[in-house]
C-alpha cells in the first residue's frame, strides 16, 4: 500500500508518499481500506518528532479515518467485510489501509458521505469525553470554546447548541467569527481586539461561564480561571500557548474551580472503547438529525500532505482539512 511517511523530523516538506507493507490485523481488529483521513494539530507535532505514537500503534500519521472494511479478525463480531465505517485511531490514517480495534470503529452517520465521515471521530470523541463526560456540561449552562473556528471548535459549537448550552467562542478574524455565528455560537469574541475575560463577564452579568474548552494552555491559564463562574470547570486539551505558567491559587478556592486536562491518543483501549460507545449513543443521532454537520474546509490528496500541513499550521482554515488516497 501507499502511505505518507515522515522521512525525518522537520517541517511539512519531510512528508513523502512511499510504498510500504500492508498492516496485519489482530484477532480483535478490522482492516479498513481508507477513503479519507483528517489533519489534526497533533500530526504536525508528531512530524516534528515531539509526539511519538503509543507503543504498538502504527508509525504513520493520522488519528481518524473513514473507509470500507476489507478484513476482520477472528474475534470481531459487529463488523463485516464491505461495511462503510469511520474510526478513532492511535495512528495510521495517512495510509491506504489501517488496522483498528473493533471497539474504536463507528458506522458512517446517516446522511453523511463516506469522505466527510472522516471529519468526525477525533473531534467528537475529544469534545464528548472532555466537557460532557468529564466536566459534566449540562443543558442551561454556558461554554467558552477557544479556537471556535477549528475542527474541535466548529464541532463543539454545534453539539453544545443542540444540547441547550449557551456558547461563547474566541477567534481571530471577522470571517471566522461569522462562521462560528452561523454555526450557532451565541457570543463571538475577537481575541485580537477584545479582552475575552471582560466580554465574558459583561455577557454573564459578572458571573463568568460554567465550562471552558481550551487549546492554548499556559498563555490563557489565569485568564481562563478569571472567566469562570462559581463551580466552573476548565478543561485543557492543548498547549499551543506554552506549557508552564503561574496561577493565583486563591482564585481556585474562592470560586471552587476545577482544572482538568486530557488527550485521547494515550488512553487505554478500554477507555477509548467507552468513549466511542458514548459518542455513538449521544452524538451520532444528532448528526443523523442534521443538527451537527461536518465542516470541511479543503480536501487534499495524500501526495499533497505537505501542503495540508502548511495550511493547518497557518491557521487560515475553518473546520477540518481532509486527506484522501491519491
Amino acid at each position: 500500500m501507499k502511505a505518507v511517511v515522515i522521512t525525518s523530523p522537520g517541517g511539512p516538506e519531510v512528508l513523502q508518499l512511499h510504498q510500504v507493507d500492508d498492516p496485519q490485523i489482530k484477532d480483535d481488529e478490522v482492516l479498513i481500506k481508507v477513503a479519507a483521513t483528517a489533519i489534526n494539530r497533533a500530526d504536525t507535532i508528531q512530524r516534528q518528532g515531539k509526539y511519538p505514537p503509543p507503543k504498538g500503534a502504527s508509525e504513520y500519521l493520522g488519528l481518524e479515518c473513514s473507509g470500507t472494511v476489507e478484513a476482520v479478525g477472528s474475534r470481531v463480531s459487529r463488523w463485516k467485510i464491505g461495511d462503510q465505517v469511520c474510526a478513532l485511531l492511535s495512528g495510521g490514517g495517512y495510509a491506504e489501509k489501517v488496522a483498528v480495534p473493533e471497539a474504536q470503529v463507528l458506522p458512517v452517520p446517516q446522511g453523511i458521505s463516506l469522505t466527510d465521515a472522516a471529519a468526525f471521530p477525533e473531534v467528537a470523541c475529544t469534545v464528548w469525553s472532555t466537557i460532557f463526560m468529564t466536566s459534566r456540561l449540562s443543558p442551561g449552562e454556558t461554554l467558552l470554546v477557544h479556537g471556535g473556528s477549528s475542527g474541535i471548535g466548529t464541532f463543539a459549537i454545534q453539539i453544545a447548541q443542540h444540547i441547550g448550552i449557551r456558547v461563547f467562542i474566541t477567534a481571530g478574524s471577522k470571517e471566522k467569527l461569522e462562521a462560528c455565528r452561523d454555526l450557532g455560537a451565541d457570543v463571538c469574541i475577537n481575541y485580537k481586539t477584545e479582552d475575552f475575560v471582560a466580554r465574558v463577564k459583561e455577557e454573564t452579568d459578572g458571573k463568568g461561564v460554567d465550562v471552558i474548552l481550551d487549546c492554548l494552555g499556559a498563555s490563557y491559564f489565569q485568564r481562563n480561571l478569571d472567566s469562570l463562574n462559581f463551580d466552573g470547570r476548565l478543561f485543557i486539551i492543548g498547549m499551543m500557548g506554552g506549557t508552564k505558567t503561574e496561577m493565583n491559587l486563591p482564585t481556585l478556592f474562592a470560586k471552587r474551580l476545577t482544572v482538568q486536562a486530557a488527550g485521547l491518543r494515550y488512553r487505554t483501549a478500554e477507555n477509548k472503547a467507552a468513549i466511542v460507545n458514548e459518542v455513538e449513543k449521544n452524538v451520532w443521532p444528532a448528526i443523523a438529525a442534521g443538527k451537527v454537520k461536518p465542516i470541511v474546509y479543503k480536501v487534499f490528496p495524500f501526495s499533497e500532505a505537505a501542503d495540508a500541513h502548511k495550511l493547518i499550521e497557518s491557521s487560515q482554515h475553518i473546520g477540518k482539512i481532509l486527506l484522501v488516497p491519491s
